[in-house]
């Protein structure tokens, strides 16, 4: 079993720089595999790793996938840097060739391991009648044609890698191979609040023991200690937010208030005043411009309640690239984009995806949705310029998810 290390630290602390700082330290009988959400985060290991020459797989193959140039590039032992998206499609190959290469693993953010397929029950009993799938133990065993090439690819693919599961008799959940953590000599995860993250759970479920650390930086060097999360001055951060106090909020005062299915059933009316009061919040409260602002919402609804003024900026003539959005998506994280940003609006009140809540509680994980919460929001709010330590305004309507920023600021969370 893996050695596994979760940097339990708070954003800004320093995760990367130990994990750059660790790299460079190694000797070369080390061999890494560093994942991370973002292509220029990609560039940064890259670009910051002094002795070593990381690769980045790409399409340059028989095969003409980036999953078979990752295969090579294991083969040779090279150090490799990717993303989240490709190394969610490890398969057996790639067990195989960790299991015997000795690679450290650098996961920088949780990644997906658990994932809803959309899929309807009528298409479920279709298959399971036609004999296309069995059913055993809740997982989905793939007994048609294992050609089969129809619109129910992906269900097959992903059947025939062991990695389908059915639930309740209703949905369908996609789970990552827990093998491709087990073939690693060591794995580092670095987030925050791991307690609330789904891959937390994950790992609970498949019985993987962990240790939790903080990093920290002594004026030297970056060091991790054991986790504390008592050391790390919420409540500054929390005086750096001017949480907005007064009648906007009236929105969002129920409970299950700005939710999904709340969102989604939102009248006309209702949603128009969620649009004014973006406006209001934005324009009279914050006095902010465009360029200084974003807010997240459920994606449905996102050109719905879009305030005049406060648009998505379209890329000017001449100009190498689109500015920085207004709206992005509610679960960002791990990324500069917005670090001038001073205003922000969370229209949304965060719970865990049913399907996937009930998919760890079948496998008799508990689960919390106020940490889960909590620690989406302060990624999100992260994106701004207080990762630098500046204070920033935020429109927070939801009752409920007022009171979890609260009660994390007091080590409640």
């Amino acid at each position: 079993m893996s050695s596994i290390n979760v940097i339990d630290s708070i954003m800004g602390s320093g995760k990367t720089q130990y994990a750059i700082q660790y790299m460079n330290e190694a000797t070369e009988l080390e061999r890494f595999i560093y994942i991370t959400p973002f292509l220029d985060e990609v560039q940064r290991i890259k670009d910051s790793v002094q002795d070593r020459t990381f690769k980045e797989p790409d399409n340059r193959n028989n095969e003409g996938t980036k999953l078979r140039s990752l295969k090579d590039l294991i083969a040779k032992g090279e150090d490799i840097a990717s993303t989240h998206a490709l190394f969610r499609t490890a398969d057996d190959e790639v067990i195989d060739l960790l299991t015997e290469a000795g690679y450290t693993l650098i996961l920088d953010e949780v990644m997906t391991c658990v994932e809803p397929i959309n899929v309807r029950p009528s298409d479920i009993r279709k298959l399971e009648r036609a004999g296309d799938i069995e059913i055993t133990d809740n997982r989905v065993i793939w007994k048609g044609d294992p050609n089969d090439d129809s619109r129910y690819l992906d269900i097959r693919l992903t059947a025939q890698a062991g990695n389908l599961f059915y639930y309740r008799g209703k949905f369908l959940v996609w789970s990552f191979p827990p093998d491709v953590f087990k073939a690693f000599d060591k794995v580092y995860v670095m987030t925050y609040l791991f307690d609330g993250q789904i891959q937390k759970y994950y790992f609970d479920m498949h019985g993987f023991n962990f240790d939790l650390y903080s990093v920290k930086h002594d004026g030297e060097k970056y060091r991790l200690l054991e986790y504390d999360k008592t050391s790390e001055n919420r409540k500054e951060l929390y005086g750096l937010i001017d949480v907005y106090q007064g009648k906007l909020n009236d929105i969002g005062k129920r409970k299950n208030a700005l939710g999904v299915r709340f969102l989604q059933k939102a009248d006309i009316e209702y949603l128009a005043q969620v649009k004014k009061n973006l406006y209001n919040y934005f324009q009279n409260i914050a006095k902010a411009k465009r360029e200084e602002v974003y807010y997240s919402t459920l994606k449905e609804i996102e050109k719905t309640i879009q305030p005049k003024g406060y648009k998505e900026p379209r890329r000017k003539k001449g100009e190498d690239k689109k500015p920085p959005q207004v709206v992005i998506p509610h679960n960002a994280r791990a990324t500069n984009l917005y670090g001038e940003k001073r205003a922000m609006a969370y229209i949304f009140n965060r719970y865990m995806n049913q399907e996937i809540k009930v998919f760890f509680q079948d496998n008799g994980v508990k689960v919390s949705d106020d940490v889960y919460a909590v620690g989406e929001l302060l990624q999100w709010i992260y994106r701004s310029r207080i990762r630098n330590g500046e204070p920033v305004e935020l429109y927070l309507p939801s009752s409920r998810m007022r009171q979890l920023l609260q009660d994390w600021s007091e080590y409640k969370l």
